[in-house]
């Protein structure tokens, strides 16, 4: 299965991410995020758990992509992967942990500013689960 693409967008970034489970699609946008910024392999050097809650799906995909820019903005932390992602689809929270390095050791080539409600949608079609972000860039 296709994890994520990325679509034309006048001046920002925008991806719709795949997956079988709502969970696999969360995950699959934190992978795109990372893409938008760097193309290299990325290291599992250091783990950083995280929590989050949000009202509903898209609020709690923001406040989840927003914590993973927090961690490259202030952190220098870049994600590789997303391990024991869970979700309380009745309450809304999320727990995960992250697994990355430190930014120094990556080629950078680009700069996320905010992740945006604009356009971003979570549902399920069929038998999959579909995120669309918009990252102004």
């Amino acid at each position: 299965m296709l994890k994520f693409k990325f679509f034309s967008h006048t001046a920002d970034i925008k991806f719709r991410a795949y997956g079988k489970s709502i969970e696999e699609s969360f995950k699959n946008s934190i992978y795109a995020l990372t893409r938008s910024v760097t193309d290299s392999n990325i290291k599992e050097k250091k783990k950083i758990k995280i929590k989050v809650k949000g009202k509903d799906f898209e609020s709690l995909l923001y406040n989840f992509l927003e914590e993973a820019l927090y961690l490259i903005d202030s952190e220098n932390f870049f994600i590789s992967s997303v391990k024991n992602l869970k979700i309380d689809k009745k309450i809304f929270k999320l727990s995960a942990e992250f697994s990355g390095d430190n930014g120094k050791n990556l080629k950078v080539f680009s700069h996320v500013k905010a992740i945006t409600y604009s356009e971003m949608f979570v549902k399920k079609i069929k038998d999959k689960w579909i995120s669309q972000v918009v990252l102004d860039i």
